[in-house]
């Protein structure tokens, strides 16, 4: 168990920076991405669907919902990585309808 500590009344848990680097290796995030929807986006179970094969993704992918316009894309390989960052936008199209996903590098500090 760590120490908790506080700042402004706030509880906190400091880390180093070596056991961070350890848990993204461990949770699978060191290829991890953000889709970020700015104008609605299709169910999770849905989007489980549409991404890979829209973005052409090599591998599988692990897609998971991080609030109500972030997904949570974990690639399998580099890849896949470099192929969702490579792209200012992608417009995932589901009944008629295109929905714009940009992408943004996962990062610790990340808060939707």
């Amino acid at each position: 168990m760590r120490p908790i500590s506080y700042l402004h009344g706030e509880p906190r848990i400091i880390w180093e920076e070596e056991e961070v680097t350890h848990m993204i290796f461990k949770e699978n995030l060191q290829y991890a991405v953000i889709g970020k929807f700015s104008y609605g986006m299709p169910e999770i179970r849905e989007l489980r669907s549409i991404i890979p094969k829209q973005c052409e993704m090599k591998g599988e992918c692990n897609i998971r919902l991080l609030g109500n316009r972030y997904v949570l894309i974990r690639a399998a390989n580099m890849e896949a990585y470099v192929n969702l960052l490579s792209k200012p936008a992608f417009y995932l199209t589901h009944r008629l309808w295109s929905y714009p996903m940009r992408t943004l590098k996962w990062d610790p500090m990340f808060d939707p």
